[in-house]
């Protein structure tokens, strides 16, 4: 090969093209696919966009090129343009409006695959790399997730060493000060501390969910907001303690969530020292505690914890609405 053509070669290999595919409001649209026509070739070929909307193309040949984006439930987009020798390319966001109704909708995956990547990638998420943090999307228009994945997502929650860490800790601090006397000193009354916050974790966990969000058809997961003023943003962080993303889209009381922490408080009662039970009135107190602090958590998920979290991957926040 002669020193021209490896430097040909090589300036092609350099030559990328990539961007952000997006709807009309600037949120991310994953699992689109993304067509490439080179060079006036008629054959292209195609990319998946990822979880945050991104593709890429490498090897690009230099010259004119269009691009063909096409996403479920979207109306097709073509796109066209030149790219020059010795350039790669991040190309501004591509926003796609929503199709009508009677247009095919065509895409490389389907609603429960793209709601599956994005749940691998939530499954990544944790404080200082540690604490789980899987139950926030980043993606505000994430994919709804199917009956099966709100289980899976639950049950991953509850069998990540991390929580029977915590919940180790938890009940060292629980025995040091007395707390539950009922359950008794020295290591058999930290065992059942011990136990009794895993119960507490695995019967919130699996309730407030997995099992009464898919009887109510309702998201589990906090949606990131990330755009507008403060005020705007702490009242949506404080509303989605009692309002939910339902499976169709659509923002409606959390029933899901609020059932959970009433009925998780209710149950605890049949394993906790009869001492130590609560009652029926200390029980409803006890759950809008629980409604309370819900709404403190999601304050730090929105202003706070992002910062904590490894292994968030998003490009793009939610556009400026208000459930």
């Amino acid at each position: 090969m002669s020193v021209g053509t490896q430097v040909q070669a090589d300036a092609t290999a350099m030559r990328t093209l990539s961007g952000v595919v997006t709807d009309v409001d600037g949120a991310l649209v994953p699992g689109a696919t993304v067509t490439l026509l080179e060079n006036f070739s008629v054959k292209g070929r195609s990319v998946v966009a990822d979880a945050n909307g991104h593709f890429s193309f490498d090897n690009v040949a230099a010259g004119p090129y269009v691009l063909t984006i096409i996403a479920k439930g979207m109306q097709p987009k073509t796109q066209r343009g030149t790219l020059n020798p010795d350039e790669s390319v991040e190309l501004p966001p591509i926003a796609l409006g929503v199709a009508a109704s009677d247009e095919v909708e065509v895409s490389g995956l389907t609603q429960e695959e793209i709601a599956e990547v994005q749940m691998k990638q939530e499954e990544k998420q944790r404080l200082a790399g540690l604490v789980p943090n899987f139950y926030v999307s980043y993606v505000w228009h994430a994919a709804p997730l199917t009956a099966k994945q709100k289980y899976k997502l639950a049950a991953r929650t509850l069998i990540d060493p991390a929580t029977f860490v915590i919940a180790a800790g938890f009940a060292g601090i629980e025995q040091a000060s007395n707390e539950y006397s009922g359950f008794g000193p020295g290591w058999e009354g930290y065992g059942k501390r011990y136990g009794a916050l895993l119960a507490d974790g695995a019967i919130g966990g699996m309730l407030g969910g997995a099992v009464f969000p898919v009887l109510f058809h309702q998201d589990p997961r906090y949606f990131y907001k990330g755009t507008g003023t403060k005020w705007h943003r702490a009242l949506y962080a404080i509303s989605t303690s009692v309002v939910a993303r339902g499976d169709n889209g659509k923002w409606q009381p959390a029933y899901a969530s609020v059932l959970g922490d009433f009925t998780s408080g209710a149950i605890s009662n049949l394993y906790y020292p009869a001492a130590d039970r609560n009652g029926a009135g200390l029980t409803i107190a006890n759950g809008f505690l629980s409604i309370a602090s819900d709404a403190a958590t999601n304050l730090l998920q929105e202003f706070l914890l992002k910062k904590l979290s490894t292994g968030v991957k998003v490009k793009a926040t939610a556009p400026v609405v208000q459930p």
